[in-house]
This record gives structure tokens, sequence and C-alpha cells, in this order.
């Protein structure tokens, strides 16, 4: 009978462990840098992003491997139908690290909570804790951003 218990006692710790390791990943894939970002490279001096991919309303991330850092962006649909770009990080508190996250219609400062319309973001929305403004151009059906301007995000990084 003991050696049962052993046994039984030896399977939850089992499975307890391998609960707390599958939390960990869990846990790990959502801090900043990890896993909401997909990967690209530049050809040509360029990024380029299919309009199709980014067209739905949802912000997606992406980080390039530049100057030595991984520089973080994102694209996002406006309810307007424009195409926004941004750096993952602001002005303010792009020490921490923490990025934006969609919250509806607005970009949610993950480190102060401050909320900024999609819609709203670009040139003329910047300082502070606006996303980052990163110009792009729309070029056969993608979203184009130099490598130029996206080095000239490094220092966020």
């Amino acid at each position: 009978m003991v050696a049962k218990q052993r046994t039984t006692v030896g399977w939850v710790v089992f499975v307890m462990a391998l609960v707390l390791a599958c939390s960990g990943l869990v846990y790990a894939l959502n801090l900043p840098g990890m896993g909401k970002c997909e990967k690209v490279k530049a050809v040509s001096g360029v990024v380029s992003i299919p309009l199709a991919k980014v067209s739905d309303g949802k912000a997606h991330y992406y980080k390039i491997s530049e100057s030595g850092k991984d520089i973080q962006f994102f694209v996002v649909k406006g309810t307007d139908g424009s195409i926004k770009t941004a750096f993952d990080t602001c002005d303010v508190c792009y020490k921490d690290k923490k990025g934006y996250e969609q919250q509806g219609d607005a970009m949610l400062c993950k480190n102060c909570n401050k909320k900024f319309a999609i819609a709203k973001m670009g040139p003329n929305s910047t300082g502070g804790c606006n996303p980052s403004f990163l110009p792009h151009r729309e070029v056969g059906g993608n979203v184009v951003v130099s490598v130029d301007d996206l080095k000239a995000g490094a220092k966020y990084f």
C-alpha cells in the first residue's frame, strides 16, 4: 500500500510541476518583447507587410533586428479606414519596455494606462505618451516602412 501511495504522490508532483511550467511559459510569452511580435526582415531597405494581413482592425506587432536591437512596432487599421504605424513605445514610458495593447478603437499604454484613439495616431500626435509615430507608405497592396525610419526609433529599445 505504501508503494502505491508513493506512486500516486509522484504523479501528483509531476502534474503540478507540469502545470507550473506551462503557466510560466504562458506568463513569459506575455512579457514585453516576448511572443507578441512577428519577426520581419528588410529587403532593399524596407519592410513590407501585406495590407490584407493588417486590415482587420486589430493591432499587429512586429520586430526587426537592427543596430544591435530588436525594434518593435505595430500596424493597425483605424475606424476611419486608415492604416497607422507606430513604435511599440512612447517618449515617456519607453524605459519600462511595456508597450501598448489594443482596447477597442484605442491603444492603451501598458505602463501608465493612458488610451489613445487609433484614428488620431499620426505625425501630429507626437510627444508625451502617444505611440511614437513611425512613417509608412502604402505601395502595391503593402504597408512599407523604411529601415532608416525604424533605426531612428532604436533609441527606445
